[in-house]
Order: C-alpha cells, then structure tokens, then sequence
C-alpha cells in the first residue's frame, strides 16, 4: 500500500521519480503527487488517479528541473482520495515537504494541539499532521532536520515510512521506518528512496533496508547515517546487494504482468528448488532449515499464520505436514490471530508466509510467537524484506518480483517451499517410507513440465471464459488437498474481475450452497484423480441436477467426469499432495481471461494493494 519515492544527487530528479512511481504501481493506489526542488522553491503537483494523469498534469503545472525530489502514490486511509489529500504535504511555512506510508494513529490528539498553536490544515490526513509537527518541534527545540524528526517520531503511535526534506538544505533527505518497508539505492554521488528497489534498480544494485525504529540522514558527499529513533544510537547499516534485474520487472512482450507471472510458473518452480532439491540422490535440503531441523522434529505442532493467497498456500501445507510428518498443524489468519490470546508455548513452530515480507498482520503475528517463546520460521519471497529479518530463520522462494496484484507465481513456489520442508521433516522423522519419500522427491522434480503441459490448454480456457465472463456469481468446490485450490480460485475471480465467487469443501455443498444452484449457476469442481474421486462425481451428479453448469478441472484421459461436466480443463496427472501445483493454472488462467473480457485492470484491481503494510 502506497509507494514512496526519492533522489537527490547529479541527474535530473524528475523522469527518475516518475518512472519510479509507474513501477511502484502495483502497490494499490488512488492518487499520486510530487514535489521538486528546482534550486529556488519547491515544485509541487498532485492528483486524484492515475500515475499517467499527474504526469499529464505535470507538463502543464511545474517546473520540472532539480535534482533533489520525492514523489507518492497513496491508498486512502484519513481523508477520501483527492487532490488534496493526495502526497506530498506541506508544513505551514513551506519549507517542510514530506511523503509517508502509514497511519498515524494519535494524529487527532496531535492536530488538536497544533490548532491551539496556530497551525492550519488543508487536507484530511495524519499525514499533514505529522510534517507540521516535525516543523513544530524543529522551531520549539531550534534543531537540524534529522533531530526534528526523530523527536517528532517518537510522538507519534502508528506506522510509517516517510522521506522529508527542508527547502533551506536541499543537499538532504531525512527517511524513517516503522512497519512499512523503506529501501534508500546507493549509487556514485546519488541516493534513492523507494518503498522496494524497483524504482531504483537501472542505477545500482546497493542497498540498505532500514529496520523498524530507524532512521537515516541521507546528505549529498558522505555516508548515509543511520540511527535509531529511541536512543539515538548510530548504526552501521549493511547494504545489501541486490539479485534483482530490469528485465525482471518488465512485461516481456505479455499483455498484462499476471499473464506473465502465470507463465513464469515452470521456471520459478524449478528455480525455487533447483540446489535445494536432489531428487536422484534422496535429498531435500534448505540452507534455513538444517540448522533448526530439531526444532521442528520435537515441536507439539506447527501454527502457520498468513493472509489471502499465502493464507491457502498455508492450507495446501497443512494436509502435507499433517500427511507425511504427522504433526499438528493449525492455519491461522494472521489479522486474527494477533488480537486472540492465543495459546502458544516454546514446543510449538510457527511458520509465517508472506510473498512481499511486509504483510502488517503477519509481522503483528510474528512478534507474538516470538514474545511466547515460539520459533518463527518465515517462508517470502523478497530478500532483505522484514519478515526475513524478523524471524528465527527461514526459506526464500525464487518467484522473482511478482508485480501484477493477485498473486499467482507466489502461490506455487510458497507450496513448492512448504513441500520441501514437510518432505525434509519426515524424512527425519522417519514417519514416511523411503519408497514414497523418493516417488514425491521424482514427482516434485516434474512439477515444471506438467504446468508447462497445464498452460497449453490456454486457448481452451479461455473459450470458456468467454462463455461465463457475464455470469453474476461462481462456485468453486474441491475436496481433500485441492479444497484451498477451490478457495484460491474462487479468490482469484474476485480480485480482478469483481465476480463474486464462494470456494467450498465439496462435501459442504448439502450445507447451504446448493440452494445457490441453478442454471444461472456456474461451478466450478476440481475432480482430479484423488481418494475422493467418487465423492466428488457424486456432488457433480447432485449438481447436474439442478441444472447446474459444471466446468470441470480433470486428469488428462478423464472420462467419467468428461462425460458429466459441461467443460472440462485437464491437467497432467501427478501424485494427490502435489495437485494442488497443477490445478491452480486453469483457474489463474480463467479468471485473467474473465477479467479481460470485462475490461478490468487485471495488474492493478480497484481497491487492492499488493502488499498490505497497514492494517
């Protein structure tokens, strides 16, 4: 949720601030805005809308010369999107500009006392709260910037990222963290902020994540200094070199980002376990998760917490760890789990997902298990982000950045992650035998080729799309270790084509759902080869009953169901515990098509942010 981008150095500010707003698009947004220091004043222009709208407002409002700016994309939080609340915000005398991600949750009381003090406010936000408060502080205390700031920071309650620079040093940026990520690029004699590295990525690969509760003073010829907020204490920052690439964040020739990430799928499979697993030699092994193995062999269970799409990756895991190493697993929603009181002791592992690293509740989740004495181990995707620092230990997938909104390649390498851990686990557990350890180990390794073989079939889907994109609602049922792929499904059609759509355990269907059924009613069954096979085509007999339309997710040379199902979507045939790896791309690859038809914006849905950094 929003994005925040900065430079100061030799080049002009501008095209790199824009550029790197396009890029930090995928954030989620409602309005965009920047501010310029043009050598005399500050140019300032913002606007409800897109990216592609400032940019036109921009051409005709401000100079665009300087090389020292900051530039926003907001997500409402205080104050409805407009003009005027959108970022950046002035202090009151004008030399104050500053740009925030966050909410600041005692802003009220804060603006309160401002007004007694004289201050005016123009917009609705906590934000413009809180740069008058760093003026405030920097005139009562007659401090530089720097210390105003970590004054006023340790004011405030609530989360944050900011980046603010005063009109009257235009040789520096002041940037703070707490909650929402931060990433300042270091190049030759010029310095980048961006909420990650992909605004910045063409100019260096060197970076420094803040933690929470620091902030650093970014000053033209020298280091950046970092300290932390509570007790001023210098720290030596680690810069971070980074693996990402330009070619990574473009759309490669794809329509939409999506398109391309579900494309993606067989290669960042294969790199999510390529070293880690040797299949040939009875080996799976995750630099993570050697050093801990014991910690997960002796727990009483494992609790893993995650939200959306890691939340039914968590699932998936759940029949796996449950299956093979025959411990305990509860799935818990990280933005609940949080507020409970729940019972958590230091015999039990709590696994947290998260693609971004960023997730707020998630975070909120992990600093729990650890005050209880838990191990956290974190499975996400983005290296140096703060759920990989924040936990014991943990695993990385290789999905590359993931760009489009509704998660999909992340969803496959977290399952991919959690299979080699389950597998890892048992394996020292002794609780699988090593004839179906070694046949999950060779299946794994051909997960690739059978998504490969599952994306061939695009064409087909997306005759089907075109048959059911004006459909009111879905119906999305699977059974056994595919009821989270009928749940991510059902989740990926409301993301982006705003259809409402319901997932359900099959056998749940006689429990309320099948009073939703009709004509009208498209549902959607997985009924793969599996232990519940019979099960399942019962519930398609019960739903061909009603005039349902079934559209039918089957292994190649089906026939019963073929026969039933008024379209099928076949995929290669794989072991039941890996399934859920081929039979969630007909259902990503349907919903795009959907989504498309009805012209939606498939990368960036209304309303949705791609990592959620504030509650």
């Amino acid at each position: 949720m929003c994005g925040i981008v900065g430079y100061i150095g030799k080049r002009e500010a501008y095209p790199i601030i824009l550029n790197g707003l396009k890029r930090l698009e995928y954030r989620g947004y409602d309005s965009a805005g920047i501010a310029l220091y043009d050598g005399s004043g500050i140019q300032l222009c913002k606007t409800q809308g897109k990216v592609s709208d400032l940019e036109q407002k921009v051409s005709s409002h401000i100079n665009t010369t300087g090389s020292l700016g900051i530039g926003h994309t907001r997500w409402a939080t205080h104050g409805v999107p407009n003009d005027i609340n959108s970022h950046p915000h002035y202090s009151n005398s004008g030399n104050l500009v500053i740009i925030h991600n966050g909410i600041i949750e005692n802003y009220a009381s804060i603006k309160k006392e401002l007004l007694k003090r004289g201050y005016t406010f123009q917009s609705d936000t906590d934000t413009e709260v809180l740069v008058n408060l760093i003026e405030e502080v920097k005139k009562q205390e007659d401090v530089k910037l720097g210390k105003a700031v970590q004054i006023a920071l340790n004011q405030v309650v609530g989360a944050y990222a900011i980046a603010v620079f005063d009109k009257n040093k235009p040789d520096e940026i002041v940037v703070a963290k707490l909650g929402s990520p931060l990433a300042i690029g270091i190049g030759e004699d010029e310095f980048f902020v961006a909420s990650d590295a992909t605004p910045f990525i063409e100019f260096t690969n060197n970076a420094i994540y803040l933690e929470d509760e620091e902030m650093a003073i970014i000053r033209l010829g020298r280091e950046v200094r970092v300290r932390k907020l509570k007790n001023d204490k210098l720290v030596d920052p680690y810069i971070q070199e980074l693996k990402l690439n330009l070619e990574q964040i473009e759309k490669g020739g794809y329509d939409h980002f999506m398109l391309k990430e579900i494309y993606e799928q067989p290669s960042v499979i294969k790199d999510t376990y390529r070293g880690r697993l040797l299949a040939k030699k009875g080996i799976v092994k995750l630099g993570g998760l050697e050093d801990h193995i014991q910690k997960f062999v002796n727990a009483n269970r494992i609790i893993i917490v995650a939200c959306g799409t890691s939340w039914h990756a968590g699932l998936v895991a759940e029949y796996i760890f449950e299956d093979w190493a025959r411990v305990p697993v509860e799935v818990e929603y990280a933005s609940e789990f949080r507020y409970r009181n729940p019972i958590i002791t230091e015999k039990d592992v709590v696994i947290a997902i998260s693609q971004s690293g960023e997730t707020a509740d998630t975070l909120a989740a992990i600093k729990l298990a650890k005050q209880k004495g838990a191990f956290v181990y974190g499975v996400c995707n983005v290296v140096g982000s703060t759920i990989s620092r924040e936990t014991h230990s943990g695993t990385y997938t290789h999905a590359g950045p993931e760009i489009g909104v509704a998660s999909t390649k992340a969803f496959t390498t977290q399952i991919t992650v959690l299979t080699m851990i389950a597998l890892r686990l048992a394996k020292e557990k002794g609780t699988i035998s090593q004839s179906n350890y070694m046949k999950h180990l060779h299946e794994l390794e051909l997960i690739p080729d059978h998504v490969g073989e599952a994306l061939k079939s695009d064409e087909k889907i997306q005759a089907i799309a075109k048959v059911f994109k004006d459909a009111a609602n879905f119906l999305y049922l699977g059974r056994g270790y595919n009821f989270p792929v009928a749940l991510e499904g059902a989740l990926k059609l409301k993301e982006i084509s705003y259809i409402h759509a319901e997932g359900y355990p099959a056998a749940e269907m006689k429990h309320g759902p099948i009073a939703l059924i009709d004509e009208q009613m498209p549902v959607v069954v997985i009924a793969v080869n599996s232990n519940h096979y019979e099960k399942v085509v019962s519930n398609i007999e019960e739903i061909k009953a009603r005039k349902g339309k079934i559209i039918a997710v089957v292994t190649e040379g089906d026939t019963t169901v073929k026969e039933l199902a008024d379209y099928i979507m076949e995929v290669p045939k794989t072991v039941e515990s890996l399934s859920p790896l081929v039979t969630t791309i007909p259902l990503q690859l349907l919903s795009y098509h959907i989504a498309v038809m009805l012209g939606k914006n498939v990368d960036q849905p209304r309303n949705l942010a791609k990592s959620v950094t504030v509650e």
